[in-house]
């Protein structure tokens, strides 16, 4: 079955980098789109980046030129690479991926931006 692990989540000072990281098994990962979600306390979900089987990356416009997401075919891993962190970037990180039909979701990761 579809399995998505997210890791790398923590506690950081404004300005400071986190880098998280899916760990994807139960479908073929090569073939397919992966995503980025983020949910604050007390908001909808958002979309904060996407990456393409073709590595096309797309993000939201409050985290462009701030976050980079990548993926390692080889190891069915996907990155996400935050930097210059806000304390709005604070929320639970999830890994999503539509397959067959279906979207698949971790359990998530907590990132706190904070002094």
């Amino acid at each position: 079955q579809v399995q998505l692990v997210e890791s790398g989540g923590g506690l950081v000072q404004p300005g400071g980098s986190l880098r998280l990281s899916c760990a994807a098994s139960g479908f073929p990962f090569s073939n397919y789109a992966m995503r980025w979600y983020r949910q604050a306390p007390g908001k909808e979900r958002e979309l904060v980046a996407s990456i393409t089987n073709a590595d096309s990356a797309n993000y939201a416009d409050s985290v462009k030129g701030r976050f980079t997401i990548s993926r390692d075919n080889a190891k069915n891993l996907v990155y996400l690479q935050m930097n210059s962190l806000k304390p709005d970037d604070t929320a639970v990180y999830y890994c999503n991926t539509m397959y067959r039909f279906r979207s698949y979701w971790g359990q998530g990761t907590q990132v706190t931006v904070s002094s």
